[in-house]
């Protein structure tokens, strides 16, 4: 079993910047996949940026402001996010694939104009 806690959300103007974290616990390694995903009031939920073995993936609509990384020995992805615009308000959800999906119960971003 694997499980994950976010933290890390929270109301910031537009412009600024949050760092999220995720702990996992349980049996995640650097092979497994990891990563954020949001869900906007409304919307479906979508992928942020993932990781495995080093390499990254992210949405377009994040490139160049966002950036994911991984401390393996502490078992925890971040995501910083930079120059943050009203439109990354959503709850962003961390992620981990082993066998199987895993998500954390989520962290609220709140982006104000």
């Amino acid at each position: 079993q694997v499980q994950l806690v976010e933290s890390g959300g929270g109301l910031v103007q537009a412009g600024g910047s949050l760092r999220l974290s995720c702990a996992a616990s349980g049996s995640i390694s650097s092979g497994n996949a990891m990563g954020w995903y949001r869900q906007a009031p409304g919307k479906q939920r979508e992928l942020v940026a993932t990781t495995t073995l080093g390499s990254t993936n992210y949405a377009d609509s994040v490139k160049g402001r966002f950036t994911i990384s991984r401390d393996n020995a502490k078992n925890t992805v971040y995501l910083q996010m930079n120059a943050l615009k009203p439109e990354d308000t959503a709850v962003y959800y961390c992620y981990a694939r082993r066998y199987r999906e895993y998500w954390g119960k989520g962290t609220l971003v709140t982006v104000s104009s």
